[in-house]
């Protein structure tokens, strides 16, 4: 669990990041939260975005995919979800 301050650390980190997948109205499946564990691996920082022909509810997408992913929601603003869990090999974020 993030501490205030951590998550504040980690949203200031993430403004300049892209969103690197999208979820659409497919919506959440194995899959894609699969690659997504992959890329929390790699980078530790992600910001995932929701299509607009996605009606569901993006703090529920952002929940659903923390969980699967089993890594830390740390913003959910408008369609834009931002995740992070600490890499085992490529630790590179060191939280306050």
């Amino acid at each position: 669990m993030l501490t205030g301050k951590q998550k504040r650390y980690l949203r200031s980190m993430a403004h300049h990041l892209t969103p690197i997948f999208q979820v659409g109205k497919g919506g959440t499946n194995e899959n894609l939260i699969r690659h997504i564990e992959e890329a929390l691996e790699v980078r530790e920082l992600i910001k995932v975005s929701v299509l607009n022909n996605n009606f569901d509810d993006p703090k529920a997408v952002g929940a659903e995919l923390a969980e699967g992913a089993r890594a830390e929601l740390v913003q959910v603003i408008g369609k834009t979800i931002v995740l992070y869990k600490e890499s085992r090999e490529n630790k590179t974020i060191e939280l306050p």
